[in-house]
């Protein structure tokens, strides 16, 4: 990227990803890289500013992450978040206790409105506390700029040296102001022109997509999901007729997704290939239950089917993935902590010889890739699908999988899914579950004996935890009555009432 950086330095802290997404929502371009960076590594990249997060532990302790104390004398603005601003402190010679009171939640905290970092604003203000520590004494040069009943220091500068820092954590919504805060830090303070925007991203990831492609062309694996379809649309944008797109149809799709994907890429410059391959994993899937052993299947023959088509389409030289920025962060590169691995970060696969791979999303945090492909004129039904598992309804089909149960769930998922839309619920996901339970019911003077439909809706703010909608019993009496008169196969509708933990959103 040709924009100015602003450097996240990760100590740890739960909120890396959102500090630096609240950056670029300022328009300031963000990368996230381990707490101890080397010096030169940082002059390389030549940031107007950086940003310290927040952490699990204690400053004083000898284990506890550290950065070169020569961070504070480059030059550079340094703005440093709750552990940030407690190794900011200790590194310079103040002093960093246990805190008598610990301070959680949301706080009453009064600003100094004449501090730069403060401008604009009322003096009174709420902000979001999460500290067992707290700056006692501070470090020559600096003041305390905020404080609260129980912290004397919940905000300090050294303007001179444009050094600062916050005990409250500005990147979350409960802290009112604090996108105003990370603004005047990002523009009073390290002179930011705001120069990182969608047409400005995809002007530049098209210009470096020519350069590197050439006349050669790109191979897509495209799964109709949000990512993929956004990786289509920008490279088809940046060398049109180039790209070809293979979509393996493996028959777990929620209803009519296959034919909007076909209907939505296969008007635009680039091939679009359907490979009908439903037969093919039902059939390697017969009598499966097991849903790790489901995952494995589906993940192995998926890769088998779109490799042996890449190998008919002829001497294709690049590779193009999907790959967004949480995926590089959670898979562990640049020394993170790895969360949990990606199948498209790590490399090229060896064993179809493509002589480069093409990313272009790899920069851009989910809400940027959605913001990205409505600029490319995606359809609203595309850029904003909801999260969906890679082996799709296979793992939310309890039990071994047939067409028939396949087809039950698509219906009532689909019903679902529109009452929910249609009523204006808000909800993070939802979706439909067919369980491998069956009951006795009653249906006009006859017995029944079907299966159970369970629902599931919950709000996120990450996806690692969860709490479950307050469905309207109104709408869930509509829904219910819907899939039991419309859908052949359920007699009985259940609500998931469990949050994450110690659930999880999905079922399998």
């Amino acid at each position: 990227m040709k924009n100015q950086l602003v450097l996240v330095l990760d100590f740890g802290g739960q909120y890396k990803e959102l500090i630096a997404r609240r950056i670029r929502e300022c328009n300031v371009y963000s990368i996230i890289k381990p707490g101890n960076t080397s010096i030169d590594d940082i002059k390389k990249m030549n940031p107007i500013g950086i940003v310290l997060t927040g952490g699990p532990m204690s400053v004083y302790n000898n284990d506890s992450p550290k950065c070169d104390p020569e961070l504070f004398n480059i030059g550079i603005p340094v703005l440093g978040i709750c552990y940030g601003v407690q190794l900011m402190s200790f590194t310079l010679g103040g002093t960093v206790q246990s805190a008598g009171v610990s301070e959680y939640g949301t706080i009453k905290t009064e600003i100094d409105t004449n501090c730069d970092i403060f401008s604009g604003l009322d003096k009174q203000q709420i902000t979001l506390m999460s500290h067992t520590d707290k700056i006692t004494a501070l470090p020559n040069g600096f003041v305390s700029v905020a404080h609260t009943n129980n912290c004397e220091n919940a905000a300090i500068c050294n303007a001179g040296k444009k050094l600062y820092g916050f005990q409250f954590h500005p990147e979350v919504e409960n802290t009112k102001n604090g996108i105003y805060m990370l603004r005047n830090f990002l523009y009073k303070i390290c002179g930011a022109t705001g120069d990182f925007t969608m047409e400005d991203y995809i002007t530049q990831q098209a210009e470096q997509i020519r350069q590197e492609v050439g006349e050669e062309k790109v191979l897509l694996g495209l799964s109709g999901g949000v990512d993929s379809a956004v990786c289509a649309a920008l490279i088809s944008r940046a060398i049109p007729n180039q790209l070809v797109c293979v979509f393996v149809d493996h028959g777990f799709m929620r209803k009519n997704e296959g034919d909007q994907i076909e209907s939505v890429f296969s008007g635009m410059e680039l091939k679009f290939v359907r490979i009908n391959a439903q037969d093919i994993f039902l059939t390697e899937l017969k009598g499966v239950s097991d849903p790790e052993q489901k995952r494995k299947i589906i993940g192995k023959l998926f890769v088998d089917v779109f490799y042996s088509e890449a190998k008919k389409l002829g001497n294709i030289k690049y590779l193009a993935q999907g790959t967004i920025y949480p995926d590089v962060i959670e898979s562990g590169a640049n020394n993170s902590a790895n969360i949990k691995s990606h199948h498209n970060v790590g490399g090229l696969p060896k064993e179809i010889g493509f002589g480069g791979i093409i990313e272009p999303l790899r920069g851009l945090f989910k809400d940027e890739v959605r913001q990205l492909g409505r600029q490319l004129g995606l359809p609203e039904h595309i850029v904003s699908r909801q999260p969906f598992p890679g082996p799709g309804l296979a793992v939310r089909v309890i039990g071994d999988l047939t067409k028939q149960k396949l087809d039950i769930l698509r219906d009532a998922d689909f019903i679902y899914r529109e009452e929910l839309e249609k009523a204006g619920v808000k909800a993070d996901q939802y979706f439909a579950v067919l369980t491998n339970l069956r009951s006795v019911g009653v249906m006009g003077d006859g017995r029944t004996y079907d299966y159970t439909l369970a629902l599931r809706a919950v709000k996120t703010n990450d996806f690692m935890t969860c709490e479950y909608v307050e469905i309207p019993y109104n709408v869930l009496s509509v829904i219910s009555s819907r899939i039991v008169n419309e859908v052949d196969g359920i007699n009985r509708i259940v609500y998931d009432i469990t949050g994450k933990p110690p659930a999880t959103i999905e079922w399998e």
